[in-house]
């Protein structure tokens, strides 16, 4: 069984949802499947049934149809019919148009390619994890070298911070006072009358 390498899509026929997506074997090649969860259709390609159906098709031998049906998916250009045992594929963008007939494989090899399917998915989403995960990280650390925040952080520590501070008490801080030549020490800001002399004993 070939594991899914995508893409994938959904598409609805019939009031019913349908997975779509791609495999491509180990031996070359390239497998179409759509599925509704319990049944399994299929399209299997070896290498010269494949250039056959490309030259079939139009297209050039070298085209990679993985690319043909992610352009279709994104853009909506898939249509999807189902008739039992046959579903038909069809995948129309500009001037090129695909269609591949799948047929419905057998309940145990259907089952078999669900389990394929199932942990391949799984697969997928580990790795889309792992590569967000990375992408964070590399993106919180471009953003901690920035040029912008490092000469930020740098005017800083240059600039003196002038902002009120508070003393040790919680109140603020005052300036001490200089006190001018002759002035009351019991009422600052007036100066004295007359400067002291202390005391003359030969008068008493």
């Amino acid at each position: 069984m070939a594991e899914p390498a995508g893409p994938f899509h959904a598409l609805w026929h019939g009031g019913h949802r349908y997975l779509c997506y791609c495999a491509a074997p180990h031996s070359g090649g390239f497998s179409v499947y759509v599925t509704n969860a319990s049944e399994v259709w299929s399209s299997d390609f070896t290498l010269e049934k494949l250039e056959s159906h490309k030259s079939q098709s139009g297209m050039c031998p070298s085209e990679d149809y993985s690319t043909k049906f992610r352009e279709a998916f994104e853009h909506r250009a898939a249509a999807l019919t189902v008739h039992d045992s046959k579903a038909t594929l069809q995948l129309k963008e500009g001037t090129w148009s695909l269609t591949f007939d799948l047929f419905k494989l057998p309940c145990s090899e259907a089952r078999k390619q669900l389990q394929v399917l199932m942990f391949g998915l799984v697969g997928c989403v580990s790795s889309l994890e792992k590569r967000l995960e990375a992408a964070e990280d590399a993106a919180a650390a471009a953003a901690s070298c920035s040029p912008e925040k490092n000469r930020l952080q740098s005017q800083r520590l240059l600039i003196p911070d002038l902002s009120p501070r508070k003393n040790r008490g919680g109140g603020s801080a005052v300036t001490a006072k200089r006190r001018v030549p002759g002035e009351s020490l019991i009422n600052p800001g007036f100066k004295s009358k007359k400067a002291p002399t202390g005391v003359d004993f030969e008068d008493s």
